[in-house]
């Protein structure tokens, strides 16, 4: 059995299970699959799916935070003079999971709740890091997120043991085209780590299935911040990448509201949307992490 089948049989075997109750949490978890899942495939992202993306991914999870969430325009304005800067911004984003999966030809739907895969939530890390030199802004996003749940099954007279482990990283550089008072405008290109382990066992026997699968996507995108007041900035984001090196297609979209309450603190609130397609020749995993994420921006220097 090779690493995409090992994967693929958890989740095959959780449609079956579950086929006569609404979909379990863990069950999308093990799928993202923002921040971000996407999520697990679960995403975190994601995931993920918790997608932990997100304040991103992901999926591609509470779940996620990312480039989006990270600069700081209006404190740049009011504190000095450095070439360098350093913003963190941890966040939490809660996405809602949807999607497919299949292995040699059998294929299965999924759809849950941001709130089912809250309730199977074990742990989870989230943020961003974006350091900036002058013009040349450099973005580092990571989501982990932990899922779990334990399902009796009277005919069998046993408890399964279901865990899921969503790890997205996504690292880009890119370079600040526009860099005014009002508007902050940045080219990025970089890639996304996918990460989905996924396991199942059983209490009164040793047989279990376990695997995990990874992949690395190619990405470009960009990032739009608007500051329409000292106190009120809006952060629009993307990427697209995959193009069949990773996934076949994989990308992201992000809206941000931010509220300044000190020069170098902002709260900020938002929307992420990661999605996936990987693909291979024995399976595949076709997801989409989406929810609303909330975080703070802290500018260190």
């Amino acid at each position: 059995m090779n690493s995409i089948q090992r994967f693929l049989v958890p989740f095959l075997f959780l449609g079956v299970l579950l086929a006569n109750a609404s979909v379990c949490p863990a069950q999308i978890a093990v799928p993202a699959i923002q921040p971000g899942t996407t999520n697990t495939d679960f995403s975190s992202s994601t995931l993920p799916s918790f997608s932990a993306t997100t304040p991103g991914a992901s999926a591609n999870q509470p779940a996620v935070a990312s480039e989006f969430l990270a600069d700081s325009p209006a404190a740049d304005s009011t504190t000095p003079t450095s070439d360098w800067h350093l913003t963190v911004a941890p966040y939490l984003w809660f996405p809602a999971v949807h999607g497919g999966i299949g292995i040699d030809g059998r294929e299965t739907s999924f759809s849950v709740s941001a709130g089912d895969l809250l309730s199977h939530f074990r742990f989870g890390l989230m943020g961003l890091v974006e350091p900036r030199y002058k013009r040349i802004v450099m973005l580092l996003d990571i989501i982990w997120v932990r899922l779990g749940d334990d399902r009796a099954l009277s005919n069998l007279a046993t408890v399964a043991n279901l865990k899921g482990t969503e790890f997205i990283l996504t690292q880009k550089i890119g370079y600040r085209v526009i860099d005014t008072d009002r508007i902050k405008i940045d080219g990025l290109a970089g890639f996304r780590y996918w990460h989905y382990g996924s396991n199942v066992s059983f209490t009164t026997n040793t047989l279990n299935y376990s695997g995990s699968q990874n992949w690395v996507d190619p990405l470009v995108g960009g990032r739009i911040t608007g500051i329409l007041t000292p106190k009120i900035e809006i952060t629009v984001a993307g990427d697209v990448g995959g193009w069949g090196a990773g996934s076949q297609l994989a990308y992201q979209a992000v809206g941000v509201i931010g509220y300044r309450i000190k020069p170098a603190i902002a709260l900020q609130a938002g929307y992420r949307y990661l999605a996936t397609n990987y693909r291979t020749s024995n399976g595949f995993v076709d997801m989409a992490d989406s929810g609303v994420m909330f975080g703070v921006s802290i500018n260190l220097k």
